[in-house]
């Protein structure tokens, strides 16, 4: 089955954006853009929750045919903190490999946070696919996950 991956960015994070929307159709991943069409200076949040809203509506999980959400800012920190303020995203930023595949691996995370100032289009198209193919392990993992929509934060 084929990935749906769904992006999203702000004017910061526009060109990492339209790049890596290019590799992901060279990938045969279905993909859906979710703004901005431009460079125009715009509010992250409004395409966070964009993304967010849509990933939830789709009710998709299981490794296959997966929906995923990819979101781009100056350092993919406002990304992650508007994506997951809704119950059921689990976005993380991540600035290497390593933490792509334990983003997957260990947290389940549905939504790829990156920075466009942070990191470089090679790093960013390698962490990409590396969050991309990691599989959740469960287990332990899944017992740990279901208590950040169980438990107060307060």
């Amino acid at each position: 089955m084929t990935k749906t991956i769904l992006l999203a960015s702000d004017h910061g994070g526009f060109a990492l954006k339209t790049a890596l929307i290019q590799a992901l159709r060279k990938d045969d991943c279905r993909v859906e853009d979710l703004g901005p069409d431009c460079t125009t200076s715009c509010d992250y949040p409004a395409f966070a929750d964009k993304l967010a809203q849509r990933l939830l509506a789709s009710g998709e999980e299981g490794q296959n045919g997966m929906l995923l959400g990819i979101l781009i800012c100056g350092t993919g920190l406002g990304m992650s903190m508007a994506a997951n303020r809704h119950p059921g995203i689990r976005a993380a930023v991540c600035t290497n490999e390593f933490m792509a595949r334990m983003a997957r691996a260990h947290n389940n995370a549905n939504v790829l946070c990156l920075g466009e100032r942070v990191v470089g289009l090679g790093l960013a198209l390698d962490i990409m696919h590396t969050f991309l193919a990691a599989p959740f392990e469960g287990g332990r993992h899944l017992r740990r996950i279901e208590q950040f929509e169980t438990h107060s934060m307060a």
